[in-house]
C-alpha cells in the first residue's frame, strides 16, 4: 500500500474516531432531566401512604402523636390539589384533581351566608374556623384548573371563593385583608399576595373591572405596608399595634412576584415587570444559598410559580436553573429510602406534596 493511501486511511481513521467519541458527548450535553419517575414515585406513595381508603381522607404526618387530629388540615390539601393540577397539566386526560377535591369538600362550610367556604379542619369534627388564605390556595388552582378545562364549574368554585375572601377586607391600618375570619388581630402579606392572585385570574376570565381594581387595591396595600428595603415582603402588621413582623418568607415574595408578571401582562406597564425582575434578583440572593431554598418546600413551591411566570415573559433561565438544581439537591440528599421527603423523622403531606408540584412544573418546561 502506498504512503498517500495509508495516510488517507489513517486520516479517515481518526476523523471516524473522533466523530464516535463526540457522538455521546453530544448526545449527553442534549440529554433533559426528566423528572416522570419522580412524580410517580412520590405522588404514589401520597396515596399510598397519607390516604385512608376507608374514610376517603388524607392523613396530615406520619407518624402521628397520641394528642394530635387524625386527619389533615385543609393547608395541606391546599399543596395537594395544585400538585394535583400540575400532574393533570402533563397528562390532559388524567383526573388527578377529582379525588382530592372530593376530600376537600368534606371542609366546606355553606352554613354561613351569604359567603360560604371552607374551614380549616373537617366539618364532620366541627371545623376549626376559616383562613383567607386556606381558600385563596385554592381558588388560584381552581382558576388554573379552569384555564385549563374551560369548565365553568372551576370558574363558578373560584367567584365563590373570591367572595368569601372580601369579607375579610376593611379599612383598618389603611385596608387589606385580614389572615382568618373573625381575627381582627393580623394583616399578611399571605392572605393579600394570593387575593390578588385570584383577583386578576377572575379579570382575566371574566374582564370584569370589579376584580382588577380589587387587585390593585390590594397590590398598593401591600406594598405600602408590607414590602421591605430590598423589595421583598414582611410577613404582616399586627393590629391594633401596626407593629411589622419582619420575617421574610419565599412563598411571599412568590405571590407579589407572579402578581407583578400578571398586572404586566394585562396593563403592559413595566414598571411591574421590573419590579418582578428585582424581586426575583433580590430573592434568589437572600433566600437561595448553597443550590439550596429554605426547609419549607410548599413555600418554595410558590415562589416556583412566580419564577415560571417570569420565564413565561423575559425567558430568563437563571431562576428555573435555581429550582432545579434544588430539586436535585432534595431527591439526592433529603429523600429517606422510602421515598419520602423530608430531613425531620415525622414525614408530611405538604412536603410531598409541595415536592410533587415543583418537578411536575420542571417537567412542564420540557
Amino acid at each position: 500500500m502506498d504512503f498517500f493511501l495509508k495516510s488517507s486511511l489513517v486520516i479517515k481513521f481518526v476523523i471516524s474516531a473522533i466523530a464516535t467519541l463526540s457522538f455521546p458527548a453530544q448526545i449527553v450535553a442534549q440529554q433533559k432531566t426528566s423528572y416522570s419517575k419522580q412524580i410517580e414515585i412520590v405522588y404514589n406513595n401520597i396515596f399510598q401512604h397519607f390516604y385512608d381508603s376507608s374514610r376517603n381522607l388524607f392523613i396530615e404526618k406520619k407518624p402521628l402523636k397520641p394528642d394530635e387530629k387524625p386527619y389533615s388540615y385543609l393547608w395541606p390539601l391546599c399543596a395537594l390539589i395544585q400538585a394535583a393540577n400540575e400532574r393533570e397539566v402533563l397528562e390532559p386526560q388524567s383526573q388527578y384533581m377529582k379525588p382530592v377535591i372530593q376530600v376537600i369538600n368534606k371542609y366546606y362550610n355553606k352554613s354561613k351566608p351569604p359567603h360560604p367556604g371552607y374551614e380549616s379542619y373537617l366539618m364532620e369534627a366541627g371545623g376549626d374556623g376559616r383562613f383567607y388564605d386556606d381558600n385563596q390556595w385554592i381558588g388560584i388552582t381552581y382558576m388554573d384548573a379552569y384555564n385549563r378545562t374551560n369548565d365553568s364549574l372551576y370558574l363558578n368554585l373560584a367567584t365563590e371563593i373570591y367572595g368569601f375572601m372580601m369579607t375579610g377586607f376593611d379599612t383598618l391600618a389603611g385596608g387589606g385583608l385580614y389572615w382568618k375570619e373573625f381575627d381582627e388581630t393580623t394583616k399578611n402579606t399571605c392572605s393579600n399576595g394570593p387575593g390578588i392572585l385570584l383577583a386578576l385570574q377572575l379579570y382575566n376570565a371574566t374582564h370584569q373591572n370589579n376584580y382588577l381594581d380589587t387587585a390593585i387595591l390590594l397590590y398598593e396595600w401591600v406594598n405600602n405596608k408590607l414590602k421591605s428595603p430590598d423589595g421583598l415582603f414582611f410577613d404582616h402588621i399586627k393590629l391594633p399595634s401596626r407593629e411589622i413582623d419582619k420575617r421574610k418568607y419565599t412563598y411571599n415574595t412568590g405571590t407579589m412576584l407572579q402578581s407583578n408578571v400578571l398586572l404586566y401582562k394585562i396593563t403592559n406597564n413595566k414598571k411591574y415587570l421590573n419590579a418582578a425582575q428585582q424581586q426575583a434578583a433580590a430573592s434568589l440572593n437572600f433566600f437561595y444559598k448553597k443550590n439550596l431554598f429554605p426547609d419549607n418546600y410548599w413555600f418554595n413551591a410558590v415562589l416556583f410559580r412566580g419564577y415560571m411566570e417570569l420565564y413565561k415573559v423575559d425567558k430568563r433561565k437563571k431562576y428555573i436553573a435555581a429550582f432545579k438544581s434544588y430539586a436535585n439537591q432534595v431527591w439526592n440528599k433529603q429523600r429517606d429510602t422510602n421515598n419520602f421527603i423530608g430531613t425531620e423523622n415525622i414525614k408530611t403531606l405538604i412536603d410531598q406534596a409541595a415536592y410533587v408540584e415543583i418537578i411536575a412544573r420542571l417537567q412542564s418546561l420540557k
